[in-house]
Order: C-alpha cells, then sequence, then structure tokens
C-alpha cells in the first residue's frame, strides 16, 4: 500500500549484490510508477528508467530539453513504487562537473539506485542516432569523478555511458572504458554495439560490471539473455519496450474508435478492470480502514 516498504539503501544493496551474482539482471524500462510495479510483479530484476521515455512522456525528443528537476521527480515517482532497485538515465549530468555533482546527489534523495552519466556533448542526442558528438577524455573523466565524489551512500551506483564505437570506434570504446573506470565508475554502459563480439570487447578491457542496451530499431541485434550472458554482460536493460508496447496499443484503439464508432473490438486486448485494481492495490486500501474506505473490490472484468 502505498510506496515501497524497502529503503532506497537496501535497493542500492540489492542492486550492487545483483550485478555481483553471476546472473544476468534484467531491468525493463518503466514508462510511469504503475508499470514499475508490473516489473516487479513479473519477477524482473531491477527497474530502467530511460532519459527517451521521460522525454517521450513529454511530448519531446531526446535531445537533452528535460530538466533534473524534471527527471528527479519523475524518476522518484517511479522508483518508491516499487521494491526493485531503479537506474536512471541522467544523460551527461545537466551541466559541467558541479552539476554533475549536485545530479547525484538529487538523484540519491529522489530514491534511486543508480544513474549512468554519459561523454556526449551537452545537450545530448539519442545514443543510436547517427552524427553524435562525444567529447574529450579529460571531460567525460571530470563527470565521472564528480559524480563519484559527490555520492554520499557508497552504494548509489555510477555508470559511465559511452557513445564513442559510433564515433571513433571499437578500440576507442575500450581505451575510454578503461579510463572511465579509472576515474571512479562503478560500471560501464557501451553504447550501440553492433555485435556479440563487440559487448566481448568490452568485456575484455574492464573488471566492473559491463550494460547491455537493447533496444528496439537500434544499431544492435535484440540479443536473448542467453547470448548476453554468455560474452559476460551483467545488465540488460530494454528502455522503450514498454512505452512503444503501450502506444501502440493505444493508437490500435484509437484507431478502432474512429473507424467503427466504438472501441469494443479492442476490449479483449485491455487490461481488466479487475487486474488494473490488483496492480493499485484497492484491496490493501478497503482494509487499511474501512470506516474511511468501505467500496466493493469489483470482480473478473
Amino acid at each position: 500500500m502505498l510506496y515501497s516498504a524497502t529503503t532506497p539503501e537496501q535497493k542500492r544493496r540489492m542492486l550492487r549484490e545483483g550485478l555481483a551474482s553471476g546472473k544476468l539482471q534484467q531491468f525493463p524500462g518503466a514508462f510511469n510508477p504503475l508499470s514499475a510495479r508490473l516489473i516487479q510483479e513479473k519477477g524482473f530484476d531491477g527497474v530502467y528508467i530511460s532519459g527517451a521515455v521521460l522525454a517521450n512522456d513529454l511530448g519531446l525528443p531526446d535531445i537533452g530539453l528535460t530538466t533534473l528537476t524534471e527527471v528527479a521527480t519523475r524518476a522518484g515517482q517511479i522508483a518508491r513504487m516499487t521494491d526493485l532497485p531503479a537506474l536512471v538515465d541522467a544523460d551527461t549530468g545537466f551541466g559541467e562537473p558541479m552539476n554533475v555533482a549536485r545530479t547525484v546527489q538529487e538523484l540519491e534523495h529522489a530514491g534511486l539506485a543508480g544513474c549512468h552519466i554519459e561523454d556526449q556533448f551537452n545537450p545530448k542526442r539519442c545514443g543510436h542516432l547517427d552524427g553524435k558528438n562525444v567529447v574529450d577524455l579529460e571531460t567525460a573523466s571530470k563527470r565521472i569523478r564528480a559524480a563519484a565524489d559527490a555520492r554520499r551512500d557508497p552504494n548509489f551506483l555510477i555508470m559511465a555511458r559511452t557513445d564513442i564505437r559510433a564515433v571513433d570506434g571499437l578500440a576507442a570504446a575500450q581505451d575510454r572504458a578503461r579510463a572511465l573506470v579509472d576515474a571512479g565508475a562503478d560500471a560501464i554502459f557501451p553504447e550501440a554495439m553492433r555485435t556479440l563480439e563487440e559487448f566481448a570487447a568490452i568485456r575484455e578491457a574492464v573488471d566492473v560490471p559491463v550494460l547491455a542496451n537493447m533496444t528496439e530499431f537500434g544499431k544492435s541485434d535484440l540479443f536473448t539473455a542467453d547470448q548476453l550472458s554468455s560474452v559476460g554482460v551483467n545488465m540488460v536493460i530494454y528502455p522503450v519496450t514498454l512505452l512503444r508496447s503501450a502506444m501502440g496499443a493505444a493508437e490500435r484503439t484509437l484507431d478502432a474508435i474512429k473507424a467503427e464508432g466504438t472501441q469494443q473490438a479492442q476490449v479483449p486486448n485491455m487490461l481488466t478492470r479487475a487486474r488494473l485494481y490488483e496492480l493499485v492495490d484497492y484491496e490493501a486500501y478497503n482494509q487499511f480502514d474501512t470506516s474511511v474506505f468501505n467500496f466493493q473490490v469489483p470482480g473478473q472484468h
């Protein structure tokens, strides 16, 4: 009822333990707080909060238009609805190294288990678009050092994302990954890897956890969990999958209403009222204080 009973500190420990377990950690992307609860119910290891999803949910493209306040607020709303650890996309840290430091503390305060900070120019662009630009190594390292120095909970995960593969090639990505670990990164997110062999090359380059981004319509094939695990990947995210699925269903329903004058044909594809009420836990609120809440929870409709 209400929010998660698991504290942010416990979630951060859970994230660290999961990454050290030897089992691939699967983090689907939540597009709102209720979807985070569904991710937990389905037995996943954690929740991912995509910067692209946060921007798109506001009707904006993923080109660095969202603010720290918007990201921290919405990410906190999502994180507090689940007992799972939540990893959030912090883009470039929203500014210079001091801004990065503040970003980390704001995300800690919001209850996140960790964040990733990338080495693109500020403002950034979606990692699977062409024409990206990356900052020099000194600038990228300063961001990560500022993030690591700013955190107050040592278990808050600082992940470094590098987009340099698309600009300067795989060897440059290996070199940058090593340098970002030296700067204080707890984990590495190599963006837009094209093959399993490229993930294996990053795994060979560093001795910290490695993340794979399995986003649809991107540069990477959609490798299975077993394939990623076989090359030493520790975490996989599905950042925009649920938003794309939900918006696809919404579009089909709107088309049906427009064409047929009713949503009737789409009703079998919808979450039932009973299932929705189960997800938001109506019954627990009902039992909390029947003098305040005394409604009847509907049946299977």
